[in-house]
């Protein structure tokens, strides 16, 4: 079977053939329903169960599972403090996984209608598995997660994706988790429990276009398809150039890959992480002089990205029903986009080399403007301020849709992405560190570990055929 072939009709599939979209709306409104969900913030319980250890300056839960929070520093070649913050210290690997099959002559895939305790509207589409290795291996005491014997097991199926990507590089340091899919045989029976639901990938995407209704974990899985590592067949790649609307964007995927403009990238971040004098350290959350513990949340003193609250949980049907733990809060919402252009026929996205103090080797690939919400407005370059120049007069806007963050970690955070066309001729001369690069060479450095930041993966998760 054309495994490529497969994914493209999927993906041209946008009414579904197991499910209609309105029967997957109606099935995603009446999980809302099932069962309690009740999430407060309250005052932070520093010498409870999740407390504040002085003898390691951090804060964690009295079995040191999960997650810690952290006080951490960047420091210049003369050692003074460039930034401080807290950050998430979750060093174990997850499972964000999906299984997908051919039905009926459709490729489909098996999604989870799952509540976090910090989505902003409590359910959102999940990866038919998003596990944490504490949730996995059942250090909770809670419930095996649904379908993981087929992720333990993977290696009996056919993998489409098996990769370790980074998370939010400005929240966590060095957090990662498997993004993995499995093809599994037609004739292989999988069962459909009630939280979740076959669709193709276009009806997936088409959800996308919507607000905060396809969760992050989702995004950054389907970003990881590798459409141009199958060979194709002529008579069927013909096909597939017939489904896309965008023509140009069928040539930045199935033409030969840009290997020019890789081997820039890769010269550049090397050349980052080889020179870079920055220095970072841990430190007690109680020494950042630029950051508050208040009764109610950490804070820091003066403008910043996001602050740090406390919240009472409680989910029925989860693989833990009650529970307290920490949430990153962001302070606003921030704006992650992507310049696109048309060059020779071909459709070519402008990238820049982002550093962030926890990314796992000090700086990836990210998006075209990546501006938290302290600095959407302020200390802007000149790529940056025309983008948001072209966004305020809504000039060549092909996608503008709010997308939640992570919703285990994060507190109702959701970031603006924006993906719009602009005329190569407008940016002539490119600042340091931007690239013009075509789909499937960012498709193909996606298949190596820690080269695309998150942000990234998933404003290509959302581009459309």
């Amino acid at each position: 079977m054309d495994i490529t072939y497969e994914l493209i009709r999927s993906w041209a599939d946008t009414r579904g053939n197991v499910n209609s979209n309105e029967e997957i709306r109606n099935w995603l409104e009446s999980r809302k329903t099932v069962g309690k969900v009740d999430i407060k913030k309250i005052p932070f319980s520093y010498d409870g169960f999740w407390h504040y250890d002085e003898d390691e300056g951090c804060i964690r839960n009295q079995q040191n599972s999960f997650f810690q929070i952290k006080g951490y520093q960047v420091i210049d070649e003369h050692d003074a403090i460039v930034n401080e913050q807290p950050l998430i210290i979750q060093p174990e690997i997850g499972y964000l996984g999906i299984i997908c099959k051919m039905i009926d002559g459709t490729l489909n895939f098996l999604m989870q209608a799952k509540i976090e305790p910090g989505n902003i509207n409590y359910i959102q589409l999940s990866p038919t598995i998003q596990a944490t290795k504490s949730n996995f291996t059942r250090m909770h005491g809670g419930t095996t997660p649904a379908y993981l014997e087929y992720f333990e097991e993977s290696k009996k199926h056919h993998i489409i994706v098996d990769q370790v990507q980074s998370e939010q590089a400005s929240r966590f340091y060095k957090k990662r988790n498997r993004n993995i899919i499995i093809f599994l045989g037609e004739d292989e029976d999988v069962p459909v429990y009630d939280t979740h639901c076959w669709m193709t990938l276009g009806q997936i995407k088409l959800l996308m276009q919507d607000d905060n209704i396809v969760n992050m974990d989702s995004r950054t899985v389907l970003s990881c398809i590798p459409f141009g590592r199958f060979a194709v067949e002529g008579c069927k790649l013909k096909e597939i150039e017939e489904l896309f609307i965008d023509k140009a964007l069928f040539k930045s995927i199935f033409k030969s890959e840009d290997i020019e403009s890789m081997t820039k990238i890769f010269n550049y971040l090397n050349d980052f992480k080889m020179f870079n004098n920055r220095r970072s350290r841990f430190v007690p959350v109680k020494s950042l002089k630029g950051w508050q513990m208040l009764e109610d949340e950490i804070v820091c003193k003066t403008p910043y990205d996001y602050k740090i609250v406390y919240c009472r949980i409680e989910i029925e049907g989860r693989e833990v029903r009650y529970w307290e733990q920490p949430l990153v809060e962001a302070c606003g919402i921030s704006v992650l986009g992507l310049f696109t252009t048309v060059v020779e026929g071909t459709r070519k996205y402008l990238v820049c080399v982002r550093p962030e103090s926890g990314s796992f080797d000090g700086a990836e690939l990210g998006p075209t403007i990546q501006l938290e919400p302290t600095n959407k407005r302020n200390r802007l370059n000149d790529i940056e301020e025309l983008f948001l120049q072209f966004m305020d007069e809504s000039n060549g806007i092909k996608t503008d849709v709010l997308l939640s963050e992570e919703g285990g970690r994060f507190y109702h955070e959701e970031n603006r992405n924006v993906i719009i066309e602009i005329d190569a001729d407008a940016l002539k001369a490119l600042p340091e560190g931007y690239f013009w690069v075509d789909f499937r060479t960012l498709n193909e450095m996606i298949q190596y570990n820690n080269f695309v930041n998150i942000q990234l993966r998933n404003l290509l998760s959302i581009i459309d055929m």
